[in-house]
């Protein structure tokens, strides 16, 4: 990491700095990150950042320290972060590249670019002012597709990175305001939807640019000196908070594992193991004993990793921690390289985030034991993609990640029908899936006890079924728990697996094994619904206040009969809980 003295003036700025104006200055930065976000999606041509949000943007200061994420994916800030370490020279390894104003660079390469996985495009805007570099404008975009051997470049099955798509180095798109039509060309020549790759790519050009320069109108304002020590303010504080956070965790070390499913038929699920280190205001994540380096495209590479630890430390310890990079640094992580968690070139990486949110159920499982009272049961942690490609006016690809149930909190029940963790995108509404593809959604609704019982019930998953209407259809998906459920916690039960059908309830239907395939073939009038899984509950279900069962039963979230097996909760003619029938029946369950 590249580290200059301050200037006599900067130091000046950071003694005079009051905390009025540090939250002022950092409260615009968040509103600028906003207004990029914005841009980005209201100019983009795909639905997936349209509609589903599927994008990030970020501020970042002149050293290449995060200042600034807008609330949107927790996963993009990895990328982001990657890219922007290589071109400021923050990154250990990584000289500094020469950047002229009105520059902006490309990449979307996990090995070399600092990515994540190739349909996530990074790019990233140095900010000048008065020819002095004083900060990066960035931002991310999920593609619909950039090559690859299956439509949308996302499959989990595939066995190599280069099966997954085009691989773009950290480059120049646009050279001192000019744009590179030879690096562009190349892109959309690689994407099975160049107009729609066309699009998006100069939505993120724009978003780039209303970054930068509404960058260069806050340093106009308070001078750059001023926004850098606030900047420098913000990245200590959150600093300072994390250092709090962990002083109030009980020293110690802390392992939990939790598994993957099989990558490969007849293996055997692949262990996560994190250990948690806390000693004073220091902690320490350790990886050492997970699993090998996958066959499969659930690999996760260093800037997905860090993400990921990243925000599980931030929403177990102290979720007010500032969303910038300023305790990155404090932060140590351990992962031996040739497992999951550091895989080498060429493994695959496209379905990176089931493991990633695999990661947050261990690295929760291990804090749990600290702080029992804070840790939510497991949630659906899946990211559940699915992919429907194939002929409608056009040929389409159509993306989507359906969400599922949210774990049991200590004190409350889980969420139904939410994304969680690393990801953080909408879901396509109905109207606009119909309006765009040929495709016809029959069902979208809640699973009936599919959230784990307990004393609070784990969130509900997700039942969709969609129906082809054109030809040449395609299904390609990358999910996990569709072997392991959710695990429930203090006496509740475990949630549910995931899957994917296709034609249920028909004579031929088909469950899919596992959830990583590709060019699985549907035919005009076929449906394929995809369930997602439910969360654990927390807590033993006969402890469940019999009235939010009857409440359960009449929203239909739990069946009259698990209501009585379940939760041991007797319900009288009118769908109420029958007080003193409960209580005899739950003594029968009690140890």
């Amino acid at each position: 990491m590249t580290t200059t003295e301050p200037t006599p003036a900067l130091a000046a700025a950071v003694q005079a700095i009051d905390p009025i104006t540090v939250q002022v200055i950092g409260n615009a930065m968040l509103s600028v990150a906003e207004e990029a976000g914005t841009m980005l999606r209201r100019a983009s041509y795909s639905t997936n950042i349209k509609e589903r949000a599927d994008c990030s943007t970020a501020l970042f200061d002149a050293a290449g320290r995060l200042v600034a994420q807008a609330e949107h994916i927790p996963m993009h800030m990895g990328s982001m972060a990657g890219a922007v370490g290589r071109l400021s020279g923050r990154i250990p390894g990584y000289e500094a590249t020469t950047v002229r104003p009105g520059d902006v660079f490309i990449t979307n390469d996990p090995y070399a670019g600092g990515g994540t996985h190739l349909p996530d495009i990074t790019m990233v805007a140095p900010v000048h002012l008065g020819g002095e570099l004083v900060g990066w404008s960035a931002n991310i975009a999920h593609h619909s597709d950039v090559g690859g051997h299956v439509p949308g470049s996302n499959s989990g099955d595939s066995t190599t990175l280069f099966m997954e798509g085009l691989r773009i180095p950290l480059v120049k798109i646009v050279d001192e305001g000019r744009l590179v039509d030879d690096v562009l060309a190349f892109v959309l020549l690689n994407s099975r939807l160049p107009e729609e790759r066309y699009g998006d790519l100069l939505a993120q050009q724009s978003a780039a640019a209303t970054g930068a320069r509404r960058l260069v109108e806050l340093h106009e304002k308070y001078g750059t000196d001023v926004v850098a020590a606030a900047s420098g303010e913000l990245l200590e504080y959150a600093e300072r908070r994390l250092s709090l956070a962990v002083a109030a965790v009980p020293d110690g070390a802390y392992t939990a594992t939790d598994w993957l499913d099989p990558d490969r038929e007849g293996e055997e699920r692949i262990p996560i193991v994190a250990t948690v280190t806390v000693d004073g205001e220091r902690i320490a994540v350790d990886f050492t004993g997970t699993g090998r380096e996958a066959a499969v495209a659930v690999n996760v590479v260093r800037s997905a990793l860090e993400a990921t630890v990243f925000y599980a430390l931030k929403a177990a310890l102290d979720p007010g921690i500032p969303a910038n990079g300023g305790f990155f640094d404090a932060v140590e992580i351990t992962a031996p390289e040739g497992t999951i968690l550091n895989p080498r070139l060429p493994a695959p990486v496209a379905a990176r985030t089931d493991t990633c949110q695999r990661v947050v159920d261990a690295l929760f499982g291990a804090l749990a034991q600290a702080l029992p009272d804070r840790i939510p049961a497991g949630s659906h942690s899946s990211i559940t993609y699915v992919n429907f490609s194939g002929l409608g006016s056009d040929f389409y690809v159509y993306p989507e990640v359906v969400a599922g149930g949210g774990g049991a909190r200590p004190d409350a029940d889980g969420l139904d029908a939410v994304q969680v963790h690393v990801t953080n995108s909408s879901n396509l509404p109905i109207e606009a899936l119909e309006t765009e593809y040929p495709l016809l959604v029959e069902a979208y609704e809640l699973v009936p006890d599919s959230g784990g019982a307990g004393r609070f019930r784990g969130g509900l998953a997700i039942r969709r079924d969609i129906r082809i209407l054109g030809d040449g259809a395609e299904f390609s998906a990358h999910a996990d728990r569709q072997s392991l459920a959710p695990a429930g916690y203090a006496g509740g039960a475990e949630g549910t697996a995931g899957r994917f059908t296709v034609r249920p309830g028909e004579d031929d239907e088909i469950v899919l094994p596992g959830g990583r395939v590709s060019g699985v073939a549907l035919r005009r009038g076929d449906v394929m619904r995809v369930q997602s899984p439910g969360a654990g509950g927390f807590g033993s279900p006969l402890d469940r206040d019999p009235q939010a069962v009857a409440d359960d039963v009449l929203d239909g979230r739990v069946s009259p009969r698990a209501a009585r097996d379940v939760y041991g909760v007797v319900l009288d003619e009118h769908g109420a809980a029958d007080a003193e029938a409960t209580a005899d029946l739950r003594r029968t369950r009690t140890p």
